[in-house]
C-alpha cells in the first residue's frame, strides 16, 4: 500500500537523503553523542513498536508470527508462532520495562504467562519444535494459511533465539529464575554438533547442524547442511553452546570466514591461514568497494547484526569484529545509495510488500554465489541494527523512509518493508523484525540492558576469551 503520494515525495526525498548520507559518509561524521530529541524519537519508535508486540501476543502469552496493521481496527494474531517469535516478545517485555513503558509489575506478570504457556509447549530433545498454534500452544502439523502439511522440525537457530529471550526473562525476573532453569536444563547444544575429524573436515566439520526432524529412530532426520558460516545469526547457538559448556570452545575456530579459496563462492577469497588455539584457521575476507570485511552467507544486515544486540562482539574484539561490523553497515549503505541509488538502504529478510516473505540482502557481501538481492525492498528494522555503526545515517534513512512512503504507523511502529521503486509498503509487522527493532532501541537508549546474561558466566571465561584472540585479515 502507499499512504502518501509517491511518485512526487519518493523522488525529493531520496535526492535529499542521498545527498545528506553521502555527506555525512564522506565526513564520516556521525556523532558520537545522541541529543535529547532523537532519544525522545527513539523512545516514541519504542513504544509504537511495542504496542505491535503486545497486539501479536495472545492470551496464552505467545508472541505470533506477524499481524496485519492496515485496517482501522484490532489487528488479529497470525495463528502460528515459533521459538524466535517467542524469544522476541520475552526480551521486548524486559525491554518495556527497562525504558519505562511498562512498570516492572506488569512485566513480571507478563513473563510469568509466557513462561508458563512454555512450559506447556511439546518438545523433543530438550529442544522446541519450530512451529506452534500460538493461541492453544499445539503443535502445528498443518500450515494455518494453506493446510499444507508441516513435519515437525527442531532448529538450531530458532530454539537459540528462544534460549536467549528465557535468559534475559530470568535475568529480569528472579522468581522465574528455577523454573527457567528446569526448562533449560535439558537444552545440550551438543545434540546439534556434528565433532570434527581431522580425517574427513567435510563429514565431521565441527559445526552445527541446521536442525534434525525427529520423528525418525535416534537424534531424527540430520538438515543436510552445517551452519558453517561464522558471521551469521546461528553463530548465537554457537556461543549459547560454548558459554554453558554442551560445546567445545575449538568449535569457533572450525566456523568459516570465508569459503576456503577454489572453492564456488561470490569471490576469490584473500587472507591466511593462522593456526590459534591447535587450530588451523583460514582468516579470510571479501572486499567489497574496496573495503576488507567478513561476508555473511547471503549478503543480509540481520545475519551480521543481530547477535550483536546481545554479545558484545564490537566491545570484545574491535579490532576484527568491530571493523567489520562498521564495514558491514557502510557496504550496506553505499549500496543502496551508490551502486543502484535507490535514495535509501537496508536489506534483510522481510516480508514481500506485495505479499509473502523472502531473503533481501547484498549479493556481494554474502558467500552464496546466487546470494540475497536487494530488489529495491527496504526494511526498517536493518536500519535500527546499524544504529551502533552509524546513528545519524540510520535515523535519517527512517525518517526518509516515513517522509516519502508512510511507513511509520503511531498506532504499531514502522511496517515490515518497502519496495522503494514502486511505493508499496507492506501491510504486516512481523515479531521478528519488532524484536529487533524493540531490542536495538533499547541497547542505545540504555545500553547493556539485554545484555547481563551474555557478559557473566560462561560468555565471560568461555566466549570473551575467544573473541579478544580473533584475528580478522582486515
Amino acid at each position: 500500500m502507499n499512504r502518501r503520494s509517491f511518485l512526487t515525495a519518493a523522488a525529493t526525498t531520496a535526492a535529499a537523503t542521498c545527498a545528506t548520507s553521502l555527506t555525512a559518509t564522506a565526513a564520516n561524521a556521525t556523532p558520537a553523542v545522541r541529543t535529547d530529541a532523537e532519544s525522545r524519537l527513539l523512545r516514541d519508535w519504542f513504544v509504537a513498536t511495542h504496542r505491535s508486540m503486545e497486539a501479536m501476543t495472545t492470551e496464552l502469552g505467545l508472541a505470533a508470527d506477524k499481524i496485519d496493521v492496515s485496517g482501522s481496527g484490532t489487528p488479529v494474531p497470525s495463528a502460528q508462532t515459533s521459538p524466535t517469535n517467542i524469544g522476541c516478545g520475552l526480551w521486548s517485555t524486559v525491554a518495556a520495562a527497562g525504558l519505562g513503558v511498562i512498570s516492572a509489575a506488569t512485566m513480571r506478570s507478563r513473563l510469568a504467562r509466557t513462561v508458563a504457556a512454555v512450559e506447556r509447549l511439546e518438545r523433543a530433545h530438550g529442544f522446541w519444535f519450530n512451529w506452534y498454534d500460538a493461541h492453544d500452544g499445539s503443535l502445528l502439523t498443518t500450515w494455518p494459511e494453506t493446510g499444507d502439511p508441516v513435519r515437525p522440525f527442531l532448529s538450531s537457530v530458532d530454539n537459540a533465539w528462544l534460549v536467549t529471550g528465557l535468559r534475559i526473562a530470568a535475568h529480569a525476573h528472579p522468581g522465574l529464575r528455577p523454573r527457567i532453569a528446569a526448562l533449560l536444563a535439558d537444552a545440550d547444544w551438543s545434540y546439534y554438533y556434528t565433532p570434527f575429524d581431522p580425517a574427513d573436515p567435510v563429514a565431521g566439520p565441527g559445526q552445527l547442524r541446521g536442525g534434525f526432524w525427529p520423528d525418525k529412530p535416534g537424534k531424527g532426520e540430520p538438515t543436510g547442511h552445517h551452519y558453517g558460516a561464522l558471521n551469521t545469526e546461528p553463530r548465537m547457538a554457537s556461543y549459547l553452546g560454548i558459554a554453558d559448556g554442551s560445546l567445545p570452545t575449538d568449535h569457533y575456530w572450525h566456523m568459516m570466514r570465508t569459503l576456503l579459496p577454489g572453492a564456488g563462492q561470490e569471490q576469490e577469497p584473500q587472507g591466511e591461514y593462522v593456526e590459534i588455539d591447535g587450530v588451523r584457521v583460514w582468516e579470510g575476507h571479501y572486499t567489497y568497494r574496496g573495503r576488507k570485511l567478513v561476508p555473511t552467507w547471503g549478503g543480509s544486515m540481520f545475519e551480521a547484526l543481530m547477535v550483536p544486540l546481545f554479545v558484545p562482539e564490537s566491545e570484545w574484539s574491535p579490532r576484527s569484529w568491530g571493523t567489520t561490523h562498521r564495514r558491514y553497515v557502510r557496504s550496506q549503505i553505499e549500496h543502496g545509495l551508490i551502486e543502484e541509488e535507490y535514495g535509501y538502504w537496508g536489506f534483510s529478510p522481510a516480508s514481500i510488500p506485495a505479499g509473502g516473505y523472502r531473503e533481501y540482502g547484498v549479493d556481494g557481501i554474502g558467500m552464496q554465489e546466487e546470494g540475497y538481492n536487494s530488489l529495491g525492498v527496504v526494511t526498517p528494522h536493518a536500519s535500527f541494527l546499524a544504529l551502533p555503526q552509524a546513528r545519524a545515517e540510520a535515523l535519517s534513512n527512517l525518517r526518509a523512509l516515513d517522509r516519502a512512503f508512510g511507513a511509520y504507523d503511531d498506532r504499531y511502529g514502522f511496517r515490515d518493508s518497502v519496495d522503494v521503486t514502486t511505493g508499496r509498503v507492506s501491510d504486516f509487522v512481523l515479531a521478528l523484525d519488532q524484536g529487533m527493532i524493540t531490542a536495538a532501541i533499547a541497547q542505545h537508549l540504555r545500553p547493556g540492558l539485554l545484555q547481563t546474561p551474555f557478559r557473566t558466566a560462561g560468555f565471560h571465561t568461555r566466549v570473551r576469551p575467544l573473541l579478544g584472540k580473533e584475528r580478522f585479515s582486515l
